[in-house]
């Protein structure tokens, strides 16, 4: 699943109105070099830990605690990144009036009330 985020983290941490993120099976993904983590709680309690090049600072991944089974790969790092295609927008209610939403995404206004775990589940690792 491939996910627009407005949240006020992953805007600030990307200079920009949203990230995209593309969730993986960790066991999916080959990361090579170094990496430096920094953990924070989200709005739901959960740890996030976002993974970056120390050297020139950019963002590669997140984890999630509570869905320690998946990796979400900023797409801008993808080498191809056009296979990537966004499925939902999340935190639309915060995404600031200079970068529209995209309508032809379903959007929630925070993180979808049955769970970002359930939405991954019923249809976008599919």
């Amino acid at each position: 699943m491939t996910a627009h985020c407005h949240c006020d983290d992953c805007r600030k941490s990307s200079g920009t109105g949203h990230c995209t993120h593309t969730a993986l099976p960790k066991e999916a993904v080959e990361v090579t070099g170094e990496l430096t983590l920094f953990d924070k709680p989200a709005d739901s309690g959960n740890v996030i830990s976002r993974a970056f090049c120390p050297n020139c600072g950019s963002a590669v991944y997140s984890l999630n605690s509570s869905m320690s089974d998946l990796i979400f790969v900023r797409a801008s790092t993808i080498d191809q990144p056009d296979v990537i295609e966004a499925q939902v927008t999340v935190y639309s209610s915060r995404a600031p009036s200079w970068d529209k939403i995209d309508e032809s995404l379903q959007a929630f206004p925070e993180m979808p009330p049955q769970g970002s775990r359930e939405v991954i589940d019923d249809g976008a690792m599919k």
